[in-house]
């Protein structure tokens, strides 16, 4: 439930916005978050009020760095360890937002995004700043970790108290950390007056209002190359997110291990290279194009159509593109090959 490192090629972004209008007046800064690089635009703005809107949201990017994290010291991982000993702790108003979208989000996907599968995440040596390196780890070990069915439903909130009914239950919100991270971000822009700017955590996109007199137009990353798959024009207050197994994972023997797991059978998934979802909420987004890589290309348009999502789009190991009618009607394939769709109007 990691997240891709990035969507565009580098420089990718500012060249799109760039080329299709004459230059207005830009603030742009980079911050850190989880890891990830945000690059943050903002357009038509008083400098005084972007500036302090900036300074706040580096804040709370810190502040979420060091509460939200799945393995480092925090509130989430002392909460998981009240798990692991059965006590029940008093969540901060901070987290508990979070812990509530997590158990929408896995009920909405039918567990196929599962944040209570920490513990599995740590196994396969994801829960680092570096890749794992070496053999995957025991089917053994792997087998039990499935077998004792940690789940976001285990999860008992009174009021602000936390506890679990599953001791193996260990939270790892990386899968829509980012999405929430970018969500709180623009409230806090637009709190500041800031009315056109855009939000790219590593290639996971929060759009406000629109760059001049036109849409923000972007571009969603081939899954095999640095190139571009299809341009897309986002609309004031969308946002688009990528969940890609083909840049945080490691290899042995020849055979490619990546980091976004399949909770049911507790191994990567190696079926779907990219999921793209374009919506409204960037935590949705950021969880439903996890769950839909998990999905695959059999049942991906079913979980799309329980998690509320309009537009997604879905590459294979083989190249094949799957996509509803919505977001074919939205996209442009860039690039002089034509690959292979898959309309599905099941949404």
């Amino acid at each position: 439930m990691g997240r891709i490192l990035s969507l565009l090629p580098a420089g990718f972004l500012a060249l799109m916005l760039i080329s299709c209008s004459q230059p207005q007046k830009e603030i742009r800064e980079k911050l850190y978050v989880f890891g990830t690089l945000v690059e943050i635009i903002i357009r038509d703005a008083d400098e005084d009020a972007a500036r302090k809107a900036l300074v706040d949201v580096n804040a709370a990017f810190q502040k979420m760095h060091r509460d939200w994290h799945a393995w480092k010291p925090g509130e989430m991982s002392r909460l998981n360890q009240a798990f692991a000993e059965g006590r029940t702790v008093k969540v901060s108003p901070f987290l508990l937002p979070l812990i509530k979208q997590a158990k929408g989000f896995e009920a909405a996907s039918e567990g196929l995004f599962n944040p209570a599968i920490g513990a599995m995440v740590a196994a396969w040596g994801f829960h680092a700043d570096e890749l794992p390196k070496g053999a995957p780890p025991p089917k053994a070990k792997i087998a039990a970790l499935v077998k004792a069915q940690p789940s976001m439903s285990d999860v008992v909130i009174r009021g602000r108290e936390v506890s679990s009914t599953n001791a193996s239950v260990s939270l790892d919100f990386g899968g829509f950390a980012k999405g929430a991270a970018l969500d709180q971000a623009a409230v806090i822009l637009k709190a500041h007056g800031i009315n056109n700017a855009i939000l790219n955590a590593g290639g996971d996109l929060n759009v406000i209002g629109t760059h001049g007199d036109r849409p923000w137009r972007l571009g969603i990353r081939h899954p095999k190359n640095w190139g571009v798959l299809a341009s897309v024009e986002l609309k004031p207050d969308e946002v688009l997110y990528t969940s890609g197994n083909y840049e945080r994972f490691f290899e042995h023997e020849g055979v490619r291990y990546a980091h976004i797991l399949d909770p049911r059978s507790g191994w990567p998934v190696d079926h779907i290279v990219s999921a793209s979802v374009i919506g409204k909420i960037g935590a949705a987004a950021d969880a439903a194009a996890t769950a839909l890589t998990v999905a695959g290309p059999k049942d991906w348009h079913r979980i799309a159509r329980r998690m509320g999502v309009k537009f997604a789009l879905l590459v294979d190991d083989k190249g094949r593109i799957y996509l509803n009618p919505a977001m074919k009607a939205r996209i442009k394939l860039e690039g002089k090959e034509t690959p292979e769709l898959v309309v599905s109007p099941g949404l």
